[in-house]
C-alpha cells in the first residue's frame, strides 16, 4: 500500500518553477531557458506518473523508474532552493557593512562562480530527466490527471443480519426517532451520519433501513450506493431501480425525471444515500430538487466520512457515530474468531484477543478484519503475531480496514497527501498543536497556495481544517489561542502504510530513500544513525536519558545531512551545538526544546538565512542569544528561554519577517527591546513565566498586524501607562488577549486595547487578584465573542 509520492513531489516542484518569484530569479540569473526545459520535461513525465503509480505493484522495473523520477524531482527542488538561498545571502550582504567580515561571512558567494556552478547543475538535472523520459516508453503509460483518476468503487446493499450487529441500539434509536418525527419543514429533512471509514456508518443505516417500524411507516424505501463522481443521471437510474425495479438505462434526463416523479409522487419515502464523497453543492442541489415530489414525512439519511459533505447535505446537525465500546468490540471479535461457545476452550487465545481488540480502538471493521483473520487458526503464536504487529504490516483483503481507510486517502487532493503521510513520523497518540505542525509542513515545502503572499499559517490552518473535516484528525481540546488534535490509531496505521518509503518513525534506519526520520538516541545504537543520511529532509532526535555522546554524533550527522530542512533535538543533553550547523543552508526549522545543558549557541547559526523557526524554549542554561541574530532574515517564529536581564538592541528587533515571538521562563529578564515597533509583520506575542519582567515596550501599540497577546505568571509586570501617552484611538488589530498571574494589574491595560474595539474577539483574564471591576469603555468591544474569567 506504500505510495511513491512522485506525482505530489513533481506537482510541488512545477508549482515552484511556475511561480512569479522563480520567474524573477530565472531572469536575474539568466537561466530562464534552462528552467523552462526543466518545467517542460517534468510536466511530460508527470502526466504519466499517476498511471505508473497505479501499475507499479505489477512491475519492479516500473517501481524503480518511479523512484528514479521522484529522486530527480527532489534534486531539482534542492537545485532551485539554491537560487533562493543566494538571494537571501544578497539581502544579508546589504545589511552588513563592507570589509573583511563580509567576505569571511559569505566566503564562496561570488556571483559569476555561482552562475557557472548552477548552470552545470541544471544541465545535469536536464540530462537526468531526459534519460528518465526516454525510458518511460517501455512501460506504455497513459497520461492521467488527478481529476480523472478512477479510485476503487465500493458497492453496498441494504441487507444486514441484525443479530451480527453489536452495540448500536442507542444510535439506531436516535435515527428511528428522526425518521418518525412528525414535524416537517419546506425541505425534505436530511440527516448525515459522519465518521471515519470502517466505524459502522453503513451498518447502522442498514440496521435502521430493515427496522420493522420503519418498514411499516414508509410506503417506499430506497437504498442507493452513491458513485464517487456523483453523476446525477446515474443516481436517478439507481433511485428508480431501487424504488420499483424498473430499467431506465436508455432514457435521457427528461425521461428519467418523469420516471422518478412517477416513483415518488405523493409517497412518503425513506432514502439512504450511502457513502457520499461529493463536495460540490451545485450537484447536491440538483439531485435534491429532483426528490421534491414525495409526501410529507419523507426522510433522507446520508452516510459520509466528510464533515464538509455533511454540511452541504444536512438540514439538521450531523450524527457523529461513536466508536464501539471495548466490551462490544470484544464480543464482536469473539463472535468472529470462534464458533459459538468455542472460546471457552481457549482461555489463552481469549487473553491474547483482548490485547488485539485494544488495537482496534472501537472501529468495527478493524475488529472484523482481525477476527476473521484468526478464525482459521488456534495456534497461539499466530495470535501473538497479530497482537504484536503493526496493523499496516498484516495481510489485508480488499474489504478489510486499511483498504477501506485508503479510500479516504485516495480522495485527498495531492497537496494534502504528503502533509498527512508526514504525520506518521510522530508516535501513536501524539497530541499535535497547529502551530507546531504548520511550522514543520512549511519547512518541508508542503504548503501550496494560489496566492503568492498568503501566510503559511493561514494555508496550514486551512489544511488542518480539511483533514479534520475528512476525519483524518480528531480534535482533543479547544483552547482560547489554539486547540489540540490527534490521529486515530488506525488512521496512523494508514499513514504509516502509505508513507513507508518516505518516513521512518520506528527508531531503526536502513534505507537511503527515507526523507523523514525519528530516532531516540537513548534507546537505539547511535552508530545506526550515521548511514544513508544524504537524502534526509527531517530529523527528530531525542536523548532523554543522556546516554549518547551527543555533541560528536550531532556534528557527524550534520556533516552527512546536507539537505536537512527540519532538525528537532528536543530533550537532548549536549552542551554545545556544533559549529558546522552553518553548512545546513536549507535548514528552515531548528528546535533545541528543553535542553537544560546548552549555555550558548555558536554565532555561526546566524549563517542560516533560510531558517524560519528557531525554538529555544526550555533551554534554561542559555546565557545570551547570538550577537548576529539580526541576520536570520527569514525567521518567522522565535521562542526564547534565556538568562539575560536585557535583550540587545538591534538584535531581535531587526527580524522583520518575524510573525510569532515567545519568551518562556526567562527568569532574569527585566525588559524587552524598546524598538519592537520595527517588527512590522509580528502577529503574536507570548510571555510566560518571566517573573522579573517589569514592563512591556510601548511600541506594541504601533504594530500594524498584531493579533494575539498572551501574558501568564509575570509577578512584577506593570502594564499601566500614563493617560497622556495614549495617542492611538483606532486602527488596532488585536483579536485575542489573555492575561493571568499578573498581580500588579488593577485595571485592563487600555494602552494595549485602545484601538481594537472593533477587532477584539477573545478575552481571557484569570488569577488577577487586584482587578476588581471592568472599565466603562469595555462596552465598546462590539466584536467580542468569548470572555473568560
Amino acid at each position: 500500500m506504500a505510495e511513491s509520492f512522485a506525482f505530489e513531489i513533481a506537482a510541488k516542484v512545477l508549482e515552484k518553477l511556475g511561480s512569479a518569484a522563480y520567474e524573477r530569479i530565472s531572469l536575474a540569473w539568466g537561466v530562464r531557458e534552462e528552467f523552462e526545459k526543466l518545467k517542460l520535461t517534468l510536466a511530460v513525465i508527470g502526466a504519466m506518473v499517476l498511471d505508473a503509480e497505479q501499475q507499479q505493484a505489477r512491475s519492479q522495473e516500473l517501481s524503480l523508474w518511479l523512484q528514479r523520477f521522484k529522486d530527480a524531482c527532489y534534486d531539482v527542488e534542492d537545485l532551485i532552493d539554491e537560487f533562493e538561498i543566494q538571494e537571501l545571502r544578497r539581502q544579508v550582504l546589504e545589511r552588513r557593512s563592507t570589509g573583511s567580515k563580509v567576505r569571511h561571512f559569505f566566503f564562496g558567494s561570488n556571483p559569476l562562480a555561482f552562475r557557472f556552478m548552477m548552470g552545470n547543475k541544471i544541465k545535469k538535472a536536464n540530462e537526468m530527466l531526459d534519460e528518465i523520459a526516454a525510458n518511460k516508453a517501455k512501460f506504455h503509460l497513459t497520461p492521467k490527471h488527478e481529476t480523472n483518476v478512477i479510485h476503487r468503487e465500493r458497492e453496498t446493499y441494504s441487507f444486514v443480519k441484525t443479530s451480527s450487529v453489536i452495540g448500536r441500539d442507542e444510535a439506531k434509536q436516535h435515527l428511528v426517532n428522526f425518521l418518525m418525527d412528525p414535524t416537517d419543514g419546506e425541505d425534505i429533512p436530511v440527516l448525515p451520519i459522519v465518521g471515519i471509514g470502517g466505524i459502522g456508518k453503513t451498518t447502522l443505516a442498514q440496521l435502521v433501513f430493515n427496522e420493522e417500524s420503519v418498514k411499516s411507516h414508509f410506503e417506499l424505501r430506497i437504498w442507493v450506493c452513491v458513485t464517487e463522481d456523483f453523476d446525477v443521471k446515474q443516481l436517478m437510474i439507481k433511485i428508480i431501480k431501487s424504488a420499483n425495479g424498473g430499467e431506465s438505462k436508455d432514457m435521457n434526463k427528461e425521461e428519467l425525471h418523469k420516471a422518478l416523479q412517477d416513483c415518488l409522487n405523493g409517497k412518503r419515502f425513506f432514502m439512504v444515500l450511502d457513502d457520499v464523497w461529493n463536495e460540490d453543492k451545485k450537484k447536491w442541489s440538483e439531485l435534491k430538487d429532483l426528490l421534491c415530489g414525495g409526501a410529507q414525512g419523507s426522510r433522507i439519511i446520508v452516510t459520509t466520512r466528510s464533515r464538509k459533505v455533511a454540511t452541504i447535505t444536512g438540514t439538521i446537525p450531523p450524527y457523529d457515530l461513536e466508536h464501539l465500546s471495548y466490551e462490544n468490540c470484544l464480543s464482536l471479535f469473539l463472535k468472529l474468531a470462534f464458533k459459538e461457545g468455542e472460546e471457552k476452550q481457549h482461555d489463552n487465545l481469549v487473553r491474547i484477543g483482548e490485547g488485539i481488540v485494544q488495537k482496534c480502538k472501537g472501529v468495527a471493521l478493524a475488529v472484523k478484519t482481525l477476527g476473521s483473520l484468526l478464525c482459521s487458526t488456534r495456534v497461539q503464536h499466530d495470535w501473538e503475531l497479530v497482537r504484536d504487529s503493526e496493523l499496516w504490516k498484516l495481510k489485508q483483503e480488499e474489504n478489510d480496514i486499511l483498504p477501506a481507510l485508503k479510500l479516504s486517502y485516495d480522495h485527498l487532493p495531492w497537496y494534502l497527501k504528503q502533509c498527512f503521510a508526514f504525520c506518521s513520523v510522530f508516535p501513536k497518540d501524539f497530541e499535535f498543536n497547529p502551530l507546531y505542525l504548520i511550522s514543520l509542513w512549511t519547512a518541508n515545502g508542503f504548503l501550496q497556495s494560489p496566492y503568492e503572499n498568503e501566510e503559511p499559517k493561514d494555508i496550514g490552518n486551512r489544511y488542518i481544517q480539511e483533514l479534520l473535516s475528512r476525519s483524518f484528525f480528531q480534535q482533543v481540546e479547544d483552547k482560547i489561542f489554539t486547540f489540540t488534535f490527534k490521529m486515530h490509531d488506525l488512521v496512523h496505521d494508514l499513514a504509516l502504510s502509505v508513507a513507508q518509503n518516505e518516513v521512518n518513525p520506528c527508531n531503526h534506519y536502513s534505507t537511503g530513500n527515507v526523507r523523514h526520520l525519528r530516532f531516540d538516541l537513548s534507546k537505539q545504537d547511535a552508530s545506526q544513525l550515521t548511514n544513508n543520511l544524504n537524502r534526509l529532509q527531517s530529523l527528530f532526535l531525542s536523548d532523554k536519558e543522556g546516554k549518547a555522546d551527543s555533541e560528536s554524533l550531532i556534528a557527524e550527522v550534520i556533516s552527512r545531512s546536507k539537505h536537512l530542512r527540519v532538525l528537532g533535538m528536543s530533550k537532548c543533553s549536549f552542551e554545545q551545538l556544533p559549529n558546522n550547523i552553518r553548512y545546513l543552508k536549507q535548514l528552515r526549522y531548528l528546535s533545541l526544546v528543553d535542553n537544560g545543558n546548552i549555555k550558548r549557541l555558536p554565532n555561526s547559526i546566524c549563517n542560516l538565512q533560510s531558517l524560519q523557526t528557531l525554538d529555544l524554549g526550555g533551554c534554561r542554561g542559555i546565557e545570551e542569544l547570538p550577537k548576529d541574530i539580526r541576520y536570520l532574515i527569514s525567521l518567522r517564529e522565535l521562542r526564547v528561554t534565556t538568562k539575560q536581564t536585557r535583550l540587545q538592541e538591534n538584535g531581535i528587533s531587526c527580524l522583520t519577517s518575524l510573525r510569532i515571538l515567545s519568551f518562556f521562563e526567562c527568569e532574569n529578564l527585566e525588559k524587552l527591546f524598546e524598538d519592537i515597533q520595527n517588527l512590522t509583520a509580528l502577529r503574536e506575542l507570548y510571555i510566560y513565566e518571566c517573573h522579573n519582567l517589569v514592563s512591556l515596550p510601548q511600541g506594541l501599540k504601533y504594530l500594524p498586524t498584531f493579533e494575539n497577546l498572551s501574558i501568564l505568571n509575570c509577578e512584577k509586570l506593570d502594564l499601566t501607562m500614563e493617560e497622556l501617552e495614549l495617542e492611538k484611538e483606532e486602527g488596532g488589530s488585536l483579536r485575542k488577549l489573555r492575561i493571568g498571574g499578573v498581580p500588579k494589574l488593577e485595571s485592563l491595560p487600555r494602552w494595549i486595547l485602545l484601538g481594537s474595539t472593533q477587532t477584539l474577539q477573545h478575552l481571557c483574564i484569570r488569577k488577577l487578584e487586584n482587578l476588581c471591576t471592568l472599565p466603562t469603555w469595555f462596552q465598546h468591544f462590539t466584536s467580542l465573542q468569548i470572555f473568560t474569567l
